[in-house]
């Protein structure tokens, strides 16, 4: 999970604990069948933490399960920065971006099915890998290295077609999820603008391990 500042003192230590219990619960809930309609006391139990204490954290489920999604969706972005650091490069950002999701499906599943349920709703949030996929769309539009008009729309574009390669690897576990990714991420490259012998190559350029 999304990593912070440590509590300072006992009190506040126990609170982000009860807390970060139920975030876990709740996300474990999205993994494992999306249904949101299980009850405090069962998600409390999950957590094992007392009902009474939900309360003092959130004020209903739909607050606790929105907070479990942005607590996933932060975690992803994380493990990109983690990841991908020192690559320069916006278009091979992209492509191993594309990549390494395809690779998370079977390393980090349940984070993986909480992006595949919740993802969409997301795309433009501020958190996440939305900000950091803005960011690499605008140095890339700025250098010239893409070509596309408005960074928003690019964003609806790309973001749409990862959660379209996350499904597919959930749906089609017999598909070489790799090769999958590095023809999808080709693809968007040259929606994004970049030559098609460029992109092809960009795609299919050494990753990071993720183990």
């Amino acid at each position: 999970m999304p990593t912070s500042a440590p509590p300072s003192n006992r009190f506040e230590r126990r609170r982000a604990e009860t807390r970060g219990a139920l975030v876990r619960a709740a996300r474990q809930i999205l993994a494992e069948t999306g249904d949101t309609s299980a009850s405090i006391q069962a998600i409390a139990e999950r957590a094992d933490v007392g009902f009474g204490s939900f309360y003092n954290h959130f004020e209903s489920k739909t607050d606790l399960f929105e907070a479990a999604v942005v607590d996933a969706l932060e975690e992803f972005g994380q493990t990109f920065d983690e990841r991908l650091t020192g690559i320069d490069d916006p278009a091979e950002l992209v492509a191993a971006g594309f990549r390494l999701s395809a690779r998370m499906a079977d390393s980090q599943p349940e984070l993986m099915q909480i992006l595949r349920r919740r993802g969409l709703a997301h795309i433009h949030a501020e958190n996440g890998l939305t900000a950091r996929a803005l960011r690499d769309l605008q140095v890339g539009m700025a250098s010239g290295r893409f070509t596309v008009l408005d960074p928003t729309v690019a964003l609806s574009a790309l973001g749409g077609a990862l959660l379209s390669l996350v499904e597919l690897r959930f749906a089609r576990p017999d598909l070489n999820g790799d090769e999958a990714a590095s023809n999808l991420a080709e693809m968007v490259l040259r929606m994004l603008g970049v030559p098609p012998d460029d992109a092809h190559e960009v795609a299919r350029r050494p990753l990071p391990d993720l183990a």
